[in-house]
C-alpha cells in the first residue's frame, strides 16, 4: 500500500513479539523450522528478503524474513454474495491481494450490489487491494469452464500487482481456520516456489467418469445457460505426458502461475487444448502441469492445506459443528465445504479468528484500542501477530517435511 495509506508503516519494525504463553518453546533468533538442503534443492536463504540493519550484526530483525504476500481469488455464485463478503473479512489483510467473481448465473444486480459494497467499506477503499470481476464468466461444474475462469482470475491478478507471491483460489463454500496473520508467519519462512496441491497419477474410476469421457462446456460458446453436451464416445488417455488428478483447490506460486499464464514451455496451452472437453478439468490441469515439467515438480507438495471430508462416493461432503474439532486437529489452514449460515461458521469465528463476521479478523496492522472494533485504526502491515493457529501450522508443516514422506509422495507416477 502507499505510505499515505499507513502513515504508520514503518518497515525496518520486528514482525511481532510472541507473548511467552503462547509459544513456550519459541525462541525468537532462530527460524521456525530449517528444512534440509536436499529438501529444497533450489531454496537459497541468503536470498530471502530479509529487514537487515547492516550497522548491528546481531539485530535479531536480520533473522526476521518478510512477510509474503497471498492473492487471493474468491467465487461465487447467485446468492453467493453474503457468503463472498463474509469470506473476504475472515481472510483480509493489508498485505495481500483480492479479486472477487461471481459468475454468470449471478445477476448483473447482484454484482453491481457486491462491488458498490466493497466500494463503500473505507478499510478496502483505502487500501486499494480488493478488486471485482466485472465483465463475469459461465462456471459450470462439469466442463473447463471453471478452469477458464480460474486461468482469467490469475491473470488478472498477475496485472493488478507483481508483488504477490502465492495464488488461492477459493469458492464462497471454503473458510478459513487460521488468521492471515499466522498463515504469512509461517509461510514467510518457507521458499516461495513451493506449490501445495492434492495429486495423484492413480486414476482408477476417474478413467470412465472423469478424463475418457467427451463434453461439451456451454460456458465456452454460449451468452446464456445451457446443459453440458456428453458426446457418446469416448478418447484414450494421453501418452505424451503423465495426467495427474487432484484438488481445484491449491496454494500455487506466483512463478507457476506464470508459467501457466505468460511461459514459453507449450506445456500449459497443449494440456489446456486437451481438457477442454474434459469433464473435470479443473482438478488435473495444475497437478499435471506440476507433475510434468521439471521446472517445478520438485515444488510441489502433496498438500493443499484445505480439509475436505469424503463420502463414500469419494465427493466431498457438506461440513458441520459436529466436524470442528477434526478441523482443528488437521493443522489445515482452510475448510471446505461449508453451507451458508451454517452454526460452524459462528464457531470458527469466534474461537479461531476471534473476530465479527462483518469485520475484519484482528491483526498486528490493527492498533484500535476498542476490543470489538480494533481494525478502525491502521498500523504498520509488516508487524504479524500469529496465534494459536500458527502454531498449528507448523506442526502440520513440521510433519510434512521432518520425515521426508513428503519427497516420496510428490508425483508419483502408479
Amino acid at each position: 500500500p502507499h505510505p499515505s495509506l499507513f502513515p504508520n508503516h514503518q518497515p525496518h519494525r520486528l514482525l511481532f513479539h510472541p507473548h511467552p504463553s503462547l509459544f513456550p518453546n519459541h525462541q525468537p533468533h532462530r527460524l521456525l523450522f530449517h528444512p534440509h538442503p536436499s529438501l529444497f534443492p533450489n531454496h537459497q536463504p541468503h536470498r530471502l528478503l530479509f529487514h537487515h540493519n547492516p550497522t548491528n550484526p546481531n539485530d535479531q530483525n536480520a533473522l526476521l524474513p518478510t512477510p509474503p504476500s497471498i492473492a487471493y481469488l474468491i467465487s461465487g455464485s447467485t446468492q453467493d454474495s453474503s457468503r463472498i463478503i463474509r469470506l473476504l473479512f475472515s481472510i483480509y489483510h493489508p498485505r495481500n491481494q483480492y479479486l472477487l467473481h461471481l459468475n454468470k448465473k449471478a445477476s448483473q444486480s447482484e454484482r453491481d450490489n457486491l462491488a458498490l459494497y466493497i466500494q463503500s467499506v473505507p478499510l478496502f477503499k483505502a487500501a486499494q487491494n480488493v478488486n471485482f470481476i466485472g465483465k463475469a464468466d459461465f462456471v459450470y461444474p462439469i466442463g473447463s469452464s471453471a478452469l477458464s475462469a480460474t486461468l482469467h482470475g490469475a491473470s488478472i491478478l498477475l496485472r493488478v500487482s507483481t508483488h504477490w507471491d502465492w495464488f488461492i483460489n477459493l469458492s464462497a463454500a471454503d473458510y478459513p481456520l487460521v488468521t492471515q496473520d499466522d498463515l504469512l508467519h509461517i509461510l514467510s519462512y518457507l521458499p516461495k516456489d513451493l506449490n501445495f496441491v492434492n495429486h495423484t497419477s492413480y486414476i482408477g474410476w476417474r478413467e470412465s467418469r472423469k478424463l475418457k469421457p467427451i463434453v461439451v462446456d456451454p460456458g465456452l460458446y454460449l451468452a446464456e445457460e445451457d446443459e453440458v453436451f456428453f458426446a457418446t464416445q469416448k478418447r484414450e488417455l494421453p501418452d505424451a505426458y503423465q495426467l495427474f488428478s487432484g484438488s481445484s483447490s491449491a496454494i500455487l506460486s506466483r512463478k507457476f502461475i506464470e508459467f501457466c499464464i505468460l511461459g514459453t514451455d507449450n506445456l500449459p496451452r497443449t494440456l489446456l487444448m486437451y481438457l477442454s472437453n474434459s469433464p473435470s478439468s479443473a482438478s488435473v490441469y495444475f497437478p499435471t502441469i506440476l507433475c510434468n515439467s521439471r521446472k517445478f515438480n520438485k515444488t510441489t507438495i502433496n498438500h493443499n492445506m484445505q480439509y475436505a471430508s469424503f463420502n463414500s462416493r469419494q465427493e466431498a461432503r457438506e461440513l458441520n459443528s459436529s466436524d470442528f474439532d477434526d478441523l482443528v486437529m488437521s493443522g489445515a489452514a482452510f475448510a471446505t465445504l461449508i453451507k451458508a449460515n451454517d452454526p460452524i461458521l459462528d464457531q470458527i469465528d469466534r474461537e479461531l479468528l476471534h473476530h465479527k463476521y462483518d469485520e475484519p479478523v484482528p491483526g498486528g496492522w490493527c492498533l484500535g484500542d476498542n476490543e470489538t472494533d480494533k481494525c478502525t485504526l491502521w498500523g504498520d502491515a509488516e508487524v504479524l501477530r500469529p496465534g494459536p493457529g500458527a502454531k498449528r501450522l507448523e506442526k502440520h508443516f513440521i510433519e510434512l517435511f521432518s520425515n521426508g514422506t513428503f519427497q516420496s509422495s510428490r508425483c508419483v507416477y502408479e
